[in-house]
């Protein structure tokens, strides 16, 4: 046998012959080998099956404008692009490029054939048709590489001359730098692959080729001065500017990005938000950004994390730098080597204080400045530093941290805007981007529309509702109430308590109304076996002692457990009692809790708290018509698993904790309204859910989806599901095929597992809200009425998906849900589907409307969210940064949720 594989070399000669065959032996005939399993085959997003037409008929507008491409036989060239400095280090930050490529094309405009780039500020490059050869390589000189965003203060061509003393000290950062520039040919990309992708037939080339488009868009937006935010670009205008509190601002621009659709390529354009850093004195930042209410009351430590990074213009030269840090004494002790001329070798050198240089060597007045920190800009060996008072933040900086409860709420309300004026500002937007203008869509032979395009919606017909005592009603306007109407299922409330952290109220009379409240709704409600108020002792203490002492308090006095606990918290939001709270009730006792901040008490506000109590408990508020008949098209008819699955991450800013995904799963079939949930936490950021099938042993599945199939199986009736339906949040189109690939197969080793024979049958659904399709009745100051679904025209060209307004938008205007049918072996007609959609948003027990999207979808964020209250008060050094990156042994080890009790986690405890 030749290891190398025979080729014909001497290897052959030099082997020894086989050993002869004893006589006596039968020579064993070698196994056969096993044929190699065949690859398994990739499940890819199913095409669409026909249009619905159930409803009745509505003309809209949408956000979409026409795009004509003449130019279908030409080709995009992609290049590599590669920075580097004289010393041939390579360049690393951001901001640089597009100077650098800017300057090359100004240079060497002849060697490039003149030919125009779409760059996107940092790797690649494209052009329509080739340049002379595959690789060129330039040298540039940029006289200042800051960046390249105009903020306002001055042109962002000159940014005045420093003066004599200034420029000694800044002589570094300031010189004129060299960049030596290598682009390289990578691929080309026919523009043919576009205009294939709209006949349906998508080729790997045609996300790339919408891709080269979008970048030309951010590169015209990259030349007027914007801010880039992915495809969103923001001008700076204090026009635009709205302060949302504590130093930051948001800051409205426009979405503008490629589509194609049904009838053709569409350029899609909405309006956008996002934060920026409040442009002006530091020193003004940081009193708003800490809500205190001098500079001498700032936490430095906090002020440091805070101004890291960001930019600065200092006066009164004008410059721009980035923050390294701050000084580690006040301005008027922090001193420096200062170098001045004379002595025996020409130099000489002092100590001086940074506040001494600048108020005597320079003349410049400091008002407040010589107590505080000094502004660092410099390298770690080398600081540079400016008084505080002499520095300005620039512009367009964007803020990423979480927002608080406030300024979030803030930003809503300033945000809004209704569908007429929505209209009108996108009109302008598109007349100010000026894409005709831009010679790279020219020479792509690409024309825009001016004009919204015109699509025929339909407005689907609420469901029928049952109430108790077998009342019926018809929702109107995607909304009803309880008003003299009984809760169809209701529970008995009889071992209870109240417990009061320190809220003020009067808790007597809130009891009363509420026992009075339940009583006309069909809840009955005994007298609370106490309430227990929290000692003033402890109101003081840490959140996690707080509720112990409350439960020491409990257990003295309950003769056994309570069947439910009400509890007043003094905070109306982000109450730091909530996690522990609910974490003490849910997983270490099984007791099932509502929490209320008891500030506006009134009929409306009981109800509301009785329909969530009800549901933990059991109860059942309002059932679709259709439910008690049963009577649901194929749901019905034979037993159907629904699913609502979600992965939550933490705030951008926060890259080590863990991600929380969580699936909630329909239980005693053939209701659609009853769920329970399954939750869990995953590595931080991975969207895809990892534990839906986990193996331990060949007996032991220790995943998501057994529990929840082996709770259908024993509250249905002993029936396992003959159908089960899947609906995904929160995915992009680029992520489909691993949630039909990855996701989907765990979910059938799950059931392959229980059961070898069983082979349900698939439906999976994917629901996106951060799109940015938006639709308007013409002529109408209101949103489109809730029922509303749009499946044509600006859907996608071969797969299957619609857009949905299932709620009334009372505000704003409204965001539709675009659901993807990325498989379907049930075999639902295409009403039918949008028929079931729809009535799932009608199911969701805490509210008395229509919500935006699949209730299973809601209650699988409020599961995620609470248990990710948890969290936020486990020991943090589980999940602190000290971990950053991989340990040896491979992943960082993400700490697990508690498990909930079994009295409660089969109950809507998330609801």
């Amino acid at each position: 046998m030749d290891l190398f594989g025979s080729n014909g070399n001497d290897h052959e000669d030099s082997l020894p012959p086989p050993p002869p065959v004893p006589p006596d032996v039968v020579p064993a005939k070698a196994e056969e080998e096993l044929p190699p399993e065949p690859p398994k085959k990739t499940r890819v997003p199913i095409a669409r099956r026909g249009l619905a037409s159930k409803g009745q008929k509505l003309s809209l507008l949408t956000n979409h404008f026409k795009v004509n491409v003449n130019n279908t036989e030409g080709e995009f060239y992609q290049y590599s692009v590669a920075l580097s400095y004289e010393d041939g280090r390579p360049v690393e930050g951001k901001g640089a490029g597009r100077k650098v490529i800017d300057k090359v094309k100004e240079t060497y405009d002849s060697e490039l054939n003149g030919k125009d780039f779409a760059y996107d500020g940092e790797k690649t490059l494209f052009t329509v048709g080739s340049l002379a050869r595959n690789k060129l390589e330039f040298t540039v000189v940029l006289e200042d590489v800051t960046s390249n965003r105009n903020n306002g203060n001055c042109s962002p061509e000159g940014h005045g001359s420093p003066n004599e003393g200034d420029r000694k000290r800044v002589r570094r950062p300031y010189r004129a730098k060299t960049f030596k520039v290598e682009i390289s040919f990578a691929a080309k990309i026919p523009m043919k692959a576009i205009s294939n992708a709209l006949r349906g037939q998508e080729t790997e080339n045609y996300q790339e080729a919408i891709r080269v488009l979008d970048i030309i868009l951010r590169q015209h937006a990259a030349k007027q001065g914007c801010l880039l935010v992915r495809q969103s670009y923001f001008h700076n205008d204090p026009k635009n500017f709205a302060d949302v509190g504590g130093g930051v601002l948001g800051c409205r621009g426009f979405h503008s990005s490629f589509r194609t659709t049904q009838s053709g390529l569409s350029l899609n354009i909405d309006v956008s938000t996002t934060m920026i850093i409040t442009p002006g004195p530091v020193v003004d930042f940081l009193i708003a950004n800490q809500n205190v209410r001098d500079p001498y009351s700032l936490d430095w430590a906090k002020a440091k994390r805070t101004l890291k990074n960001l930019r600065i213009r200092t006066s009164p030269s004008n410059q721009e730098f980035k923050i390294t840090g701050l000084s580690e004494l006040p301005c008027k002790e922090q001193t420096f080597t200062l170098k001045t001329r004379g002595g025996a070798d020409g130099e000489d050198t002092t100590e001086v204080t940074v506040y001494d240089y600048f108020v005597k060597q320079r003349n410049i007045e400091l008002r407040y400045s010589g107590d505080l920190p000094c502004i660092n800009v410099g390298k770690p060996k080398r600081p540079t530093y400016f008084p505080l008072e002499l520095c300005d933040l620039v512009s367009l900086q964007r803020y990423t941290k979480a927002l608080s409860t406030l300024q979030r709420a803030s930003l809503v309300e300033k945000s809004r805007q209704k569908p007429q004026e929505r209209m009108r500002v996108l009109n302008d937007a598109l007349k100010t981007s000026n894409y005709a203008s831009e010679p790279m869509l020219r020479s792509c032979g690409i024309q825009i529309n001016n004009s919204f395009t015109p699509v025929e919606g339909r407005v689907l017909q609420a469901p029928r509702l049952k109430f108790g005592n077998g009342e019926d009603f018809n929702p109107r306007n995607g909304r009803w109430n309880f008003n003299n109407k009984k809760i169809v299922q209701p529970t008995k409330i009889e071992r209870w308590a109240v417990v009061n952290f320190s809220a003020r109220c009067d808790v007597n009379g809130l009891i009363r109304d509420l026992i009075k409240c339940g009583g006309m709704k069909g809840i009955i409600i005994d007298q609370p076996f106490d309430v227990f108020e929290e000692q003033n002792s402890n109101r003081r203490a840490p959140p996690l002692v707080r509720v112990e002492k409350m439960f020491e308090l409990i257990q003295s006095r309950l003769p056994g457990a309570p069947q439910f606990l009400l509890c007043l918290l003094p905070e109306r939001k982000n109450s730091d009692l909530y996690g522990p709270w609910k974490k003490k009730n849910l997983a270490d006792f099984g007791i099932v809790t509502q929490c209320i901040a008891p500030t506006r008490v009134n009929d409306q506000y009981l109800t509301n708290v009785l329909l969530k109590i009800n549901a933990k408990l059991g109860g059942l508020n309002s059932l679709l018509g259709v439910e008690h008949s049963p009577s649901i098209p194929i749901v019905s008819k034979a037993p159907t698993l629904i699913l609502g699955m979600d992965v939550s991450h933490g705030s951008p800013g926060q890259s080590d904790i863990p991600s929380i995904a969580a699936v909630v799963s329909s239980r005693q079939w053939p209701l659609i309204s009853k769920y329970r949930a399954c939750v869990r936490t995953q590595s931080p950021k991975v969207e895809m859910i990892d534990n839906l099938f986990k193996k331990v042993s060949d007996k032991d599945d220790e995943g998501i989806i057994r529990e929840l199939l082996i709770d259908f199986y024993s509250s249905s009736g002993k029936r396992k599901p003959d159908n089960i339906i899947i609906f995904r949040d929160g995915v992009s189109e680029s992520q489909f095929n691993q949630v039909l690939n990855k996701e989907l197969d765990q979910i059938i080793q799950a059931c392959k597992f229980l059961d070898e024979n069983w082979d349900p049958k698939f439906l999976v659904m994917v629901a996106q809200k951060n799109h940015h399709t938006k639709f308007f009745q013409p002529g109408s100051p209101d949103n489109v009425p809730p029922g509303t679904v749009i499946d044509n025209k600006i859907c996608h060209p071969r797969n299957y998906d619609f857009y949905m307004c299932a709620h009334a938008g009372m505000i704003g205007t409204t965001r539709p849900t675009h659901y993807h049918v990325l498989l379907d072996e049930i075999g639902f007609s295409p009403d039918d589907l949008q028929e079931l959609v729809h009535s799932l948003s009608y199911v969701y027990q805490r509210s008395t409307t229509a919500i935006s999207v699949v209730a299973p979808i809601c209650y699988a964020h409020l599961a995620a969210t609470q248990m990710g209250q948890f969290m936020k008060f486990e020991d943090k050094s589980e999940t602190s940064s000290s971990h950053g990156g991989l340990t040896a042994a491979g992943a960082v080890p993400v700490p697990q949720l508690p498990k909930l009790q079994d009295s409660v986690c089969n109950s809507m405890f998330f609801c």
